[in-house]
């Protein structure tokens, strides 16, 4: 009432002629405003979720077998081999791959097979064997893969998706990609790529060690390089981009598909801390903070961080840290390290940290952290014994990152784009 009071006040003072610069202004400013409002964004959608928008249509009819793990859910929260079932479609059986069904088995220890919801198999591929059996696939007229990945070469679940595809070819039967987000794209392409010869389960694929790919995208460069046989179906996600990390999707929640990758935010971490398990020290397992904090009880925490003060880190500091694992390396020990604290997750760079920590590690402590007791598998993790080499000949740090830059910069020059399906 006190505004009409005052408007039609302003009214009979200003006149009509009045009246109509002040209803022109006050159109100008509702234009503006509705200029300013953000335009409202396109909710994301997995693959899962655009297959059951579809109500599993392209599943029709078909004997479906799905690689899946608990952290495969839709949208909605609700396990994906759920929702087939109850849209009717003729799921024959499920498969796990490293830590399990339940994603809560600790990463290198065997997976057994298992049953849900009463009758459903779920038969490991981080057992007996890591790649799907031809007896199996007799079963089914379509397989699925359904994995969250992290975004690192190492961690396995492409490494799994790679052998599936190989079966499938071998079986003539075809193979389906749910897309879902890689939660670190907005890195760049770093770390070395992987030399021939050092192939492994947990570098199975040539492609940079954080590789900024979906899952999706990873299977059609497999497929145009080791699969040209295979009949790979792509389930592309909506409403999904390169520049923003997997939380920032709204309505999207990360699941932690393996027991110590428990955010977004370690996912970043991971390929800056994940080379210590190749290495003496403690990576953190058995904490309340994995991958985010490593130590070991000879370490000296303050030197440490003033020896990786040196070399300005970008969006990242470290705090000293005094931690006790109740399990893995160190169980039970005193271990004294450092805490990363993110800061800036676009500035940050995984691979130039892991190299600067591992150059001081090798300086300050090179009998206790003894790359070459577990070599062979430090040079799996980082695709190439050059990087280890490099880091016991305690090379300038811009000279490891030029070496590595050069070989990703060859990969993008060889890798056509077609295989990259969002902007």
């Amino acid at each position: 009432m006190i505004m009409n009071h005052l408007f039609f006040k302003r009214y009979i003072h200003f006149g009509a002629k009045g009246f109509s610069k002040l209803l022109v202004a006050f159109v100008a400013v509702a234009l503006l405003s509705l200029v300013a409002l953000p335009a409202l964004a396109k909710p994301l959608l997995c693959g899962l979720d655009r297959l059951e928008a579809s109500g599993f249509r392209e599943l029709s009819g078909l004997r479906v077998g799905l690689i899946t793990n608990a952290a495969s859910l839709s949208r909605k929260g609700e396990p994906g081999y759920f929702l087939m079932l109850r849209s009717g479609v003729k799921l024959k059986f499920l498969m796990a791959p490293e830590h399990g069904f339940s994603a809560d088995i600790e990463a290198g220890k065997k997976v057994g097979s298992g049953v849900v919801s009463d009758t459903l198999q779920v038969f490991s591929l981080y057992g007996a064997s890591k790649k799907p059996d031809r007896e199996q696939l007799r079963q089914i007229d379509l397989l699925i893969f359904d994995l969250q990945d992290v975004g690192t070469r190492c961690y396995t679940y492409i490494s799994t998706m790679k052998s599936a595809m190989e079966a499938c070819e071998e079986a003539a039967i075809p193979f389906m990609v749910l897309d879902r987000p890689n939660p670190i794209i907005p890195l760049h392409p770093q770390g070395f790529m992987l030399k021939p010869g050092y192939a492994s389960f947990v570098g199975a694929v040539d492609i940079p060690f954080v590789h900024s790919m979906t899952v999706g995208e990873i299977a059609l460069l497999l497929k145009e390089r080791c699969f040209k046989k295979l009949d790979l179906r792509v389930i592309a996600m909506k409403g999904y981009g390169r520049r923003k990390f997997g939380d920032e999707y709204e309505g999207f929640s990360f699941r932690s598909p393996s027991p110590n990758i428990r955010s977004v935010e370690t996912a970043i971490i991971y390929p800056a801390t994940v080379f210590l398990e190749a290495t003496t020290v403690s990576e953190g397992r058995g904490t309340d903070a994995p991958f985010m904090q490593f130590g070991a009880p000879f370490i000296r925490s303050g030197e440490l961080a003033d020896a990786l003060g040196k070399y300005r880190l970008a969006g990242v500091s470290f705090t000293p840290v005094v931690f006790q694992p109740n399990s893995g390396k160190f169980n039970g020990e005193r271990c004294y390290g450092l805490k990363f604290s993110l800061f800036d997750r676009k500035a940050f760079s995984p691979f130039r940290t892991a190299a600067a920590l591992l150059l001081e590690l090798q300086r300050l402590y090179p009998t206790e952290i003894n790359l070459d007791k577990r070599g062979e598998f430090f040079d799996q993790l980082s695709g190439t014994p050059l990087f280890r080499e490099m880091i016991q000949q305690q090379l300038p740090l811009e000279t490891i990152l030029e070496e590595s830059r050069r070989q990703v910069e060859q990969f993008n020059r060889s890798t056509p784009l077609r295989y990259l399906l969002y902007p």
